[in-house]
Formats: C-alpha cells, structure tokens, sequence
C-alpha cells in the first residue's frame, strides 16, 4: 500500500485555512484517480520531540507510490497541487512524504 502524509504547519489564519482545505482542497482530492482512503487528524496532536506542533496531518491511501505519482500528474492531481498553494503558500508550509506499507 502507498501513502502520502502530509503534515501542515500551523497557519496564520486557521479559520481561513480551514474552510479552504476541507471546502475546496478535500472534496477535490477525493476525485483522485486510486484514491482508496482519506483521514485528517486535527488536534490535538501530540508532538514527542522538539519543535513546532503541527496544526494537521494528513494520510491518503492509494495501492503503491506509482500510483500516488500517477494520480497526481493527472489533471485532478495538477488541480491539487495548484490549491495546496491557496492554504499553503510556502514549500515549509507543508511537509509531504511519500512511502510503501510494510508489515513486519
């Protein structure tokens, strides 16, 4: 299985971000070509080692990274990758990592 977790920063304007990321950005994200499952985990959200608290993370589920790098070179996943920028103006904003399951 492949993942995608994005962690966001804390924004300057949570409410702003907010109606942005869950109106626009979710319900467009969802239209991913293998897209299997989408969860949000806000808040709270407990940081173990130093630094910042992120204000949301994000997993989406496809069934490998090919096919994460797929969905997102489609139409939909450009659309994506344009609206990140709306609620996550700068690269630091967001921290993206893409991997494959493995089961020990």
């Amino acid at each position: 299985m492949g993942k995608m977790l994005v962690i966001c920063e804390k924004p300057a304007d949570p409410a702003a971000f907010d109606k942005q990321y869950f109106n626009v950005h979710v319900p467009l994200a969802k239209r991913l070509a293998g897209l299997r499952r989408y969860e949000v985990s806000k808040g709270p959200i407990m940081l173990l080692s130093p630094g910042d608290t992120p204000y949301l993370v994000a997993t989406l589920y496809f069934d490998s990274v090919a096919d994460i790098r797929e969905a997102f070179a489609s139409e939909t996943g450009k659309a994506c990758a344009a609206d990140r920028r709306v609620f996550a103006h700068d690269d630091g904003d967001c921290m993206i990592l893409l991997f494959d399951k493995t089961v020990l």
